[in-house]
């Protein structure tokens, strides 16, 4: 019987600057991102962690949980805004009058 083709990728979250989950896993071909967290065990290490097609990515760029993945890839979990980068800004031009 042959053996199945895996692919190797990594699961990051910042939980908080110093604060960070690596987990490098190898996978069946045909995973997707939520196999990938679900196996890095960032739900254990992490358990209010918001998981969600808004709060994932690769690579920097927006995925969704059902998106496949290639070799090599980092899926990346984001936390969620303190504030919005609007009214942030919005705020700084106001100190600095």
């Amino acid at each position: 019987m042959p053996e199945r083709a895996t692919i190797r990728v990594s699961v990051i979250f910042a939980a908080a600057p110093g604060r960070t989950f690596l987990r490098e896993l190898e996978l069946p071909d045909d995973a997707n991102v939520g196999d990938a967290i679900a196996l890095s065990g960032v739900r254990t290490a992490f358990p209010s962690v918001q998981i969600d097609d808004a709060h994932v990515g690769i690579f920097s760029r927006k995925a969704t949980l059902d998106a496949r993945l290639r070799d090599g890839d980092r899926v990346e979990i984001y936390r969620p805004l303190k504030i919005d980068p609007k009214e942030a800004r919005r705020k700084r031009a106001i100190k600095t009058k």
